[in-house]
């Protein structure tokens, strides 16, 4: 599944015809109807030089969290370690913002441009320790893709 879709990614970051706004949504949704335990997939950039970051395009219900603080929550946390964050269990961590009563995991892949962790993808699930390591591999190809075009 992983294979098609990274063409598909690749495809969607080479289309010229879009402004990158619009590639990034159509990256979120075809993550969120083509990976079944994909229930809410966002990006995050960091907000100017403000030590936070701003919601981006997403697929999935509407958010409050439009603005989360580096160091709140999971999202807040990668943007500053610089390092994938894998929650099998939302319940078990004691600094997660809760976006849905329905979410029982996450996962946060920092998107790096030029060595800089400018933003990155946050996807929710509503399956119990859906993610493996390639969905990790995945994600970050998807990064890589989408740091291309930033």
């Amino acid at each position: 599944m992983f294979k098609t879709l990274k063409s598909q990614i690749s495809a969607i970051t080479k289309n010229k015809n879009l402004d990158v706004s619009a590639r990034l949504q159509e990256i979120c949704e075809l993550l969120k109807n083509k990976v079944a335990h994909y229930d809410w997939v966002g990006f995050y950039f960091r907000n100017g030089d403000k030590e936070e970051l701003k919601l981006g395009p997403y697929a999935g219900a509407p958010t409050d969290h439009t603005i989360i603080p580096f160091g709140k929550g999971i999202c807040g946390q990668v943007a500053l370690s610089n390092q994938n964050f894998v929650v099998p269990d939302v319940t078990a961590q004691d600094n997660y913002i809760a976006c849905s009563i329905t979410v029982k995991a996450e996962i946060v892949v920092p998107v790096f441009v030029k060595g800089l962790n400018i933003g990155q993808i946050d996807i929710d699930s509503n399956t119990p320790d859906p993610f493996t390591e390639e969905d990790e591999r995945f994600l970050e190809f998807v990064t890589a893709e989408v740091a291309k075009i930033l």
